[in-house]
């Protein structure tokens, strides 16, 4: 019972560690619990497509934990719809955007869907009022494995 006790007070020692590691990186948007007034990202890289969703929680709930659940999943779904809206915008090889691409193909589209819902969370920040902004990021090899041949 003892080795018990010991092991899982090792277990929550090394995440508490853990956690107060994380939260010691410093936040790329919010300062102070606030989100900052100027948030300046750059949607096409080299090698990434990245988007940044903000959500709330409903102010009537009152768990702390649901509240912040709520607020992150409203942020992914809002980074999601920007993310859509960044690829729909990129341009293909024939003078074409993606968006057009997807009027004509409709498994272009639910491929495009299923990879903007497979992006990777870089990056969860939560604001002193529980609201949560989440940071996705998309290879943009993914894209181009589907057969999209983009233009820089």
């Amino acid at each position: 019972m003892k080795k018990l006790t010991y092991q899982l007070i090792n277990l929550s020692t090394l995440l508490l560690f853990t956690f107060l590691i994380g939260c010691a990186a410093k936040s790329e948007f919010i300062k102070g619990g606030e989100i900052k007034r100027t948030i300046s990202t750059e949607a096409v890289g080299e090698d990434y497509i990245t988007a940044i969703g903000i959500g709330a929680a409903d102010p009537a709930i009152e768990n702390k934990t649901q509240k912040m659940a709520t607020s992150r999943n409203a942020a992914i779904v809002q980074a999601q719809y920007e993310m859509l809206t960044v690829i729909k915008g990129v341009k293909l090889e024939g003078g074409i955007t993606v968006e057009k691409a997807m009027e004509t193909d409709s498994f272009l589209s639910s491929k495009v869907d299923a990879e903007i819902k497979g992006a990777e969370i870089i990056k969860t920040e939560w604001t002193a009022d529980d609201g949560c902004l989440v940071t996705l990021r998309l290879p943009k090899n993914r894209l181009k494995a589907m057969g999209l041949k983009m233009i820089k």
